[in-house]
């Protein structure tokens, strides 16, 4: 499905900045083997005396009788970096 941005859009720095984090978060989701697609996505901004990250959360969708198996990503601000990758028990 192609979006067309409009210019708007283009100057968002919060959605871009969002659109980055989910992508890198995205990257590592995959690489931990869960379905981006398959997952409800959270997203909270967690901000420190030294940097602001996002945390982005992987839950199931089918959520019922299923205990855990979420994964979190915590991604700097600009999308760059992943600080830290929590596996649900």
């Amino acid at each position: 499905m192609a979006v067309i941005l409009t210019e708007d859009v283009l100057q968002d720095d919060l959605a871009l900045s969002a659109a980055r984090v989910i992508a890198t978060a995205n990257k590592q989701a995959l690489a931990s083997d869960v379905d981006a697609l398959d997952s409800v996505l959270t997203m909270q901004q967690i901000v420190t005396e030294d940097e602001a990250i996002w945390r982005v959360d992987y839950g199931g969708r089918n959520i019922t009788g299923r205990r855990g198996g979420g994964l979190t990503v915590d991604v700097t601000a600009d999308g760059g970096t992943v600080k830290q990758v929590l596996r649900g028990q």
